[in-house]
């Protein structure tokens, strides 16, 4: 989750809000990649979550990461809730997993890289104290009531909120975990082909990265858990953003779009004051109840669109949001994936046209297909598989335009990354199939041994 924006003056014409997503806008040369990864901790020896506090916590695991690799700490009410280093940071989820939201960074090898070094300091400490992380897309055996709620403001009132709207959302905000890529754009054209591409191929990345067969000691009933979850929480910020696709949309029609979500909270001198289902836009006019006559600054407008949460999510940047979490080689096989569809224009191009002719529904249906049934989904005709195997071909051909070389340049380009994915396309099985495999066959119907043998 998002930590408090800062640095935005005083909002005096509301033309200031769809302004600060132009200025993301940047030469291509100045395009970066920024990657962020959730994974549970638990003891290994009880197979329990992490608490936030004790010998083997989420604090011990901070405190070492601080201590031992010169992280910054971050706290909120004298507690330690994150770290930050080299443009980079570390910080909670909800429910505790650990998430790293990487530094924007020119191409995979540094992405990867930069996984490698947090996966490698984090096993460090992890082994010291008896403690263990995993990427999944959802908690495979914990109950609600064992997933400790963090000690953030902003987590208190998104859980007090979430029960009063959907039905999953503090599943959400507990027992999911993401692994997603952010990416930038040059122009407000640019911007919105590549919103369109992003949203429309969302499901592909969920069904390519499906990785949460299990929950509550059992199966599920579907690959892709967390997919399930995402759907049924809070309809007024989620979901595929049909309006995208219309014609005329850019910054100013995500604006409106952004004002119409209820807000969350206003953040003031280190404090979450609680704003829950009030309007910007009467905070615009001066007339929010939280905090009666003050206008919003352009750090508060920043904050409420961290409160949206579709499959796409626009800021000053694009955030692709439909990956369940999971192993190494998928954590940077999800930026390969994306940076080959967006940052060559041969590729973005073909991307269009491979999903330009689909309608709202389809787009719907298949998000609900790919979280259900991975690669094996069809919608109208339309087999997941095909598309998928369609998309890795573009994605492949567009980072060899790229031309990124890595190791001193004896790697050509970067996409040996996405051998992980065409694995997935040519057997037709993901992550999640593998697991019910191992489930149903060598781990004898024992969801535990996931722990054991998928642990980073």
């Amino acid at each position: 989750m998002s930590i408090p924006q800062t640095g935005g003056g005083p909002i005096e014409r509301q033309e200031q809000l769809a302004e600060y997503l132009a200025e993301g806008c940047k030469p291509k040369e100045d395009w970066r990649i920024g990657t962020e990864h959730e994974k549970f901790g638990y003891c290994k020896d009880s197979l329990k979550p992490l608490p936030y506090e004790g010998d083997r916590s989420i604090v011990a695991v901070l405190q070492g990461l601080r201590d031992r690799f010169g992280w910054t700490p971050v706290e909120e009410g004298g507690k330690l809730i994150g770290l930050t280093k080299n443009d980079a940071n570390v910080s909670l989820e909800p429910g505790g997993a650990l998430e790293l939201s990487g530094a924007p960074l020119e191409t995979i090898h540094q992405t990867c890289d930069e996984v490698n070094d947090h996966l490698r300091e984090v096993k460090t400490i992890a082994d010291e104290i008896g403690v263990g992380f995993i990427g999944l897309g959802a908690a495979p055996i914990w109950q609600h009531e064992e997933m400790p709620l963090m000690p953030k403001g902003r987590y208190k009132l998104m859980d007090s909120y979430m029960q009063s709207v959907g039905t999953m959302g503090t599943t959400m905000m507990r027992r999911t975990c993401t692994v997603q890529v952010n990416l930038d754009f040059g122009s407000e054209p640019d911007m919105v082909k590549k919103m369109r591409v992003a949203l429309a191929l969302q499901p592909v990345a969920n069904a390519l990265f499906a990785n949460s067969p299990f929950f509550e000691g059992k199966p599920n009933g579907i690959k892709s858990y967390r997919g399930l979850v995402w759907r049924n929480l809070d309809s007024a910020r989620t979901g595929m953003l049909p309006f995208v696709f219309d014609e005329g949309f850019g910054f100013e029609s995500y604006v409106q779009y952004a004002l119409d979500v209820p807000m969350y909270f206003v953040y003031r001198d280190g404090k979450y004051i609680n704003a829950l289902g009030q309007s910007f836009r009467d905070f615009l006019k001066g007339e929010l109840p939280a905090l009666p006559g003050e206008k919003p600054t352009l750090s508060d407008w920043a904050d409420h669109l961290t409160t949206l949460f579709p499959e796409a999510r626009l800021k000053k940047f694009i955030e692709m949001r439909g990956a369940d979490g999971g192993p190494w080689r998928r954590l940077c096989a999800l930026p390969a994936f994306w940076v080959g569809l967006m940052y060559d224009d041969t590729a973005l191009d073909a991307a269009w046209d491979l999903v330009k002719g689909w309608t709202s529904a389809q787009r719907d249906a298949m998000r609900i297909a790919a979280s259900e049934q991975a690669l094996q989904a069809n919608v109208d005709g339309i087999s997941l598989h095909d598309i998928a195997r369609e998309a890795l071909a573009i994605s492949e051909a567009g980072l060899i335009a790229r031309a990124r070389p890595g190791a001193g340049g004896l790697i050509p380009d970067e996409t040996h990354f996405l051998n992980a994915l065409k694995e997935s396309v040519d057997s037709g099985k993901v992550m999640a199939d593998e697991l019910l495999d191992l489930y149903n066959g060598p781990w004898d119907h024992d969801v535990t041994r996931v722990f054991k043998e998928f642990s980073y």
